[in-house]
């Protein structure tokens, strides 16, 4: 029977990766806590949908603290943030894309939000709708922004970010559209 030996480090197991993140890998590092958007990522149905309601309503509360200019800042920091989160919560877990990274889904939504508001509860209950369809289809544009950045690096990171933002634009356009015609 073969031993493990520090000389050959080809027999030696590669650190197994949690096929689930779970409490304990989101407490693990900050960027884990900030990628799995605080707990929402670690949803067992639909992390994605669960980490865009929990956008809806953070952004309901922080509109009663912050004004129009202060969000658009917290956007643009949450991206920058959100980046590096996205990219070294991915490595860690040895996925490109994992579906428990739900920041990506967080700082668009509120794109979304920042952009189409003001606008009533059905409103927003509408571009949460098309905000999801545009993500989990991803028709198009969208597809396109997926394929475009993979990997575990940097690029990845970003890729990871795009699509969504690409998703939130289609939003955008669809709600602009509305309005127009409306």
């Amino acid at each position: 029977m073969p031993t493990l030996s520090a000389s050959n480090p080809s027999s030696t197991p590669p650190p197994r990766r949690p096929s689930r993140p779970g409490v304990g890998f989101l407490l693990l590092h900050p960027a884990h806590f900030l990628a799995l958007g605080a707990g929402a990522g670690l949803s067992r149905v639909a992390p994605g949908t669960v980490g865009t309601f929990w956008a809806w309503l953070s952004y309901l509360v922080l509109q009663q603290w912050l004004g129009t200019m202060q969000i658009g800042l917290l956007i643009a920091a949450s991206a920058v943030l959100g980046w590096w989160a996205c990219t070294l919560t991915a490595r860690h877990l040895d996925v490109a894309d994992p579906p428990a990274v739900v920041w990506d889904e967080i700082v668009a939504f509120w794109l979304v939000l920042w952009l189409a508001m003001p606008m009533g509860g059905w409103g927003q209950f509408w571009a949460f709708v098309l905000f999801r369809f545009f993500d989990a289809a991803k028709p198009g544009p969208v597809g396109w922004a997926d394929r475009v950045c993979k990997g575990l690096g940097w690029r990845g990171g970003f890729g990871i970010l795009w699509d969504d933002f690409v998703a939130a634009f289609c939003t955008l356009f669809v709600i602009a559209l509305w309005r127009f015609f409306a």
